[in-house]
C-alpha cells in the first residue's frame, strides 16, 4: 500500500499533459502558414572576435608543440 499519493500525482501530471500541452504562439503560425520567414535571431559577434579567431591562441607559446610526447 502507500501509492495512493504516487498515483494521485501521477494522474495530475498526466491530465496536464494531455488537456494542458504548450502554449502556441499564435503570430509565429500565422507567419509560417502565410509563407513569411518567421524571424530568426542574430548573434552579435564582438570587435574582438573579429580580430582573434581562436579564443585561446593566447595560451600558447610560439613554437609549442600540440602534441605531449
Amino acid at each position: 500500500m502507500g501509492r495512493g499519493r504516487a498515483k494521485a500525482k501521477q494522474t495530475k501530471v498526466a491530465r496536464e499533459l494531455k488537456y494542458g500541452g504548450p502554449q502556441t504562439d499564435f503570430d509565429q503560425l500565422q507567419a509560417e502558414l502565410s509563407g513569411q520567414p518567421a524571424p530568426v535571431p542574430v548573434e552579435k559577434v564582438t570587435e574582438e572576435e573579429i580580430r582573434d579567431p581562436d579564443p585561446y591562441a593566447k595560451y600558447y607559446e610560439e613554437g609549442e608543440d600540440e602534441t605531449a610526447d
